[in-house]
């Protein structure tokens, strides 16, 4: 059995987190807000400073699985404070590499998040998944999240239609 541990990013991640998100992008074009051109032409400089801000502090923050025995990144998810919902957390950018879905990583992810949103004095948990995206509700639902019937346009995509998850943290 395949073990992993899931950590806050740090500054020297900057590489294998723009590895990790052109990944990402090709795999899941769909579930995030920049295109796979967009995240390429991004300089190295850039990757770091976004690293560099989600390492520390209460209003954002990245985290990211690894294998134990290797330094590869194999999923990410992150958290960010949101003007539209106050004393919530707003989990984005969840991700597992293929290899690896169907297994507790997501799950470890969340936790992660969940852990730094509680301990940031935050309770609930908001995350929106593209509807038809069966596998990723699934997924949630069995972390606890429950629909609350909102539906929104997708930022990007304006034929799309998110709806919103959440739970208690």
């Amino acid at each position: 059995m395949a073990s992993w541990n899931v950590r806050r990013v740090t500054s020297q991640d900057a590489a294998r987190m723009r590895a990790l998100r052109l990944e990402m992008l090709a795999d899941s074009p769909l579930a995030f807000l920049e295109t796979l051109a967009q995240a390429a032409q991004r300089s190295h400089e850039s990757y770091r400073q976004r690293i560099a801000q989600a390492s520390t502090g209460d209003s954002v923050a990245q985290f990211v699985a690894a294998p134990a025995d290797d330094g590869r990144l194999i999923g990410h998810a992150g958290g960010t404070v949101a003007p539209d919902f106050p004393g919530e957390t707003v989990i984005f950018a969840v991700y597992v590499t293929p290899a690896y879905r169907g297994g507790k990583v997501v799950a470890d992810l969340i936790e992660a998040v969940t852990d730094w949103s509680r301990a940031a004095g935050r309770d609930r948990t908001l995350l929106e998944v593209v509807v038809g995206n069966d596998r990723a509700l699934r997924a949630y639902e069995k972390l606890g999240f429950s629909d609350t019937g909102e539906r929104v346009p997708h930022p990007v995509i304006p034929t799309l239609t998110e709806l919103r998850m959440r739970r208690t943290a």
